[in-house]
């Protein structure tokens, strides 16, 4: 489980494609002294397991699936990616409970400045646009945001100076890809309510 909270924005080092699918190495600044072979950390928002490390880097193993559902696929060399290590008892809850599992893809449409904010518009892959809603929490490329409008499949967020410019969504631009989780809670009052 994480919260959402962006704790450091890595950049990709190497790809390589395996018998296993793909293989990422990402440098980061954490202390990988303190992170196991085998914990979760979430990539731009996609829960990935540390399968080896150096003393700036570690290596996560990505299977087609999750290549076919997220933008890893497009991944490079020289990328940043939003890190978050998962959550442990007792931590700060800052964001929202988040699982690392991405739902589906957004296509950003628009980012305009709004004083020192900026408003962002991102077209949801439908049927998932019916779990969004106005003041409700989504989770974009692992950050957790507020939802502030929604009409049909389109929704947006603003995003302050300070969440700009310490994640990767101030490199967002129309036509961008992005990753979304929607909230937790959302999703299974949805199933609740199919099954009632």
């Amino acid at each position: 489980m994480f919260t959402g909270i962006v704790t450091d924005v890595g950049r990709v080092r190497s790809v390589r494609e395996t018998n296993r699918d793909r293989r990422f190495e990402i440098e980061t600044a954490f202390d990988l002294a303190t992170v196991d072979i085998g914990a979760s950390i979430s990539h731009a928002g996609c829960c990935l397991t540390v399968v080896e490390k150096g003393p700036d880097w570690f290596a996560v193993e990505v299977s087609g699936e999750t290549l076919s559902a997220t933008t890893l696929d497009a991944w490079k060399a020289g990328r940043r990616v939003n890190l978050e290590r998962a959550a442990k008892v007792g931590d700060e809850l800052g964001g929202h409970i988040v699982s690392g599992h991405v739902d589906g893809m957004g296509e950003v449409l628009s980012v305009e400045s709004e004083g020192g904010s900026h408003r962002v518009r991102i077209r949801a892959p439908r049927p998932l646009h019916r779990f969004i809603a106005p003041k409700g929490s989504i989770t974009i490329e692992g950050v957790s945001l507020t939802v502030n409008e929604v009409e049909d499949d389109v929704f947006g967020v603003n995003l302050i100076p300070h969440t700009w410019d310490v994640t990767t969504l101030g490199e967002l631009k129309a036509g961008s890809r992005v990753n979304l989780e929607i909230d937790m809670l959302a999703r299974y009052l949805a199933r609740w309510r199919e099954t009632a």
